[in-house]
């Protein structure tokens, strides 16, 4: 879903998907929705095919509560459909559409809800979206026939889950200020502009051995270069992060491209490319260094290992 809609589904302080969670929990059910700076997120509804239903039903009629309240001030007459976007096992799409497209037809027409099965799988995975629209009622019927489709054609093979990636936001430094891009317009970013001047002041320790240059000064205006790393593989992991949040850090805070290469047969060692400008690259380097202190730090105290 997409992040507006997330947000309508948490609520203010989460009180929304507290109280759903509430509601459908006694069934069995859990609602988990994924963490990360997204313009898509996850929601996943586990448990029993009844407390599934429920929990659809309070999202899709959630949804359309926030489409009538947007259309208050609006001239429009015509009420817009609700949609919600499901991902699905490719395996399991063929058992939905049906021969022919019998199957995807029959649900079509006997719930009112407009079904559409992507072509292609969606980014580094093996699912496919199928986007369900129509009236809240329609949906959850929909829903239903699909659960059934689904129970009755379990997935062949591994699936490959669709994770989206990072929004990534371009990050300019000027006049010792860092600048997000938001649309046509560079805002400020008091957050970067703090990691910039620290930057700035401190040459970035490497506790690798490599030799590293001194920050030279930010021009948005630098040429791109390219400077390349050696990490041993048993300390690759810390850099990634759990399904690449902390690489996808690094790379949307200093601006850089961050290139890590795969691991190679008898060796010991893997190889980080950095491209960027000059301050794209330097900036790069400190968080890395910056996550390696934050690292060593947690294996000097044990009870914060929970939380890396």
């Amino acid at each position: 879903m997409h992040g507006k809609e997330v947000g309508s589904i948490i609520g203010k302080k989460g009180e929304t998907v507290k109280k759903m969670r509430e509601e459908v929990s006694a069934s069995g059910a859990r609602i988990n929705i994924s963490e990360g700076n997204c313009p898509e997120r996850i929601v996943t509804i586990t448990g029993p095919t009844d407390a599934i239903f429920k929990a659809f039903a309070m999202i899709a009629y959630k949804f359309e509560e926030d489409i009538i309240n947007s259309m208050s001030n609006s001239p429009a007459t015509s009420k817009p459909p609700v949609t919600l976007r499901l991902v699905v096992p490719a395996s399991q799409c063929g058992s939905l559409i049906g021969k022919g497209g019998s199957k995807i037809k029959e649900m079509r027409e006997s719930t009112g809800a407009q079904v559409q099965v992507a072509g292609d799988m969606l980014p580094n995975s093996t699912e496919r979206a199928v986007t369900i629209s129509g009236a809240p009622e329609a949906i959850i019927q929909c829903v239903k026939q699909i659960c059934v489709v689904m129970l009755e054609s379990p997935p062949k093979g591994a699936t490959i889950p669709y994770r989206p990636k990072p929004a990534s936001t371009p990050v300019i430094f000027s006049g010792g200020q860092a600048y997000t891009i938001q649309g046509q317009y560079a805002i400020p970013h008091p957050d970067l502009t703090k990691l910039h001047q620290l930057a700035m002041q401190q040459t970035p320790f490497n506790p690798l051995g490599q030799t590293t240059p001194a920050f030279p000064g930010l021009d948005a205006n630098n040429q791109a270069s390219t400077h390349e790393l050696t990490i041993p593989n048993d300390l690759i992991g810390c850099i990634i992060g759990r399904q690449g949040t902390k690489i996808n850090e690094i790379r949307q805070m200093s601006g850089a491209q961050i290139k890590i290469a795969n691991a190679m047969e008898g060796s010991s060692e893997r190889q980080i490319t950095i491209t960027g400008t000059p301050a794209n690259i330097s900036l790069a380097q400190y968080l890395i260094n910056a996550r390696f202190r934050d690292v060593a730090a947690m294996w000097n105290d044990p009870s914060s290992m929970t939380t890396s």
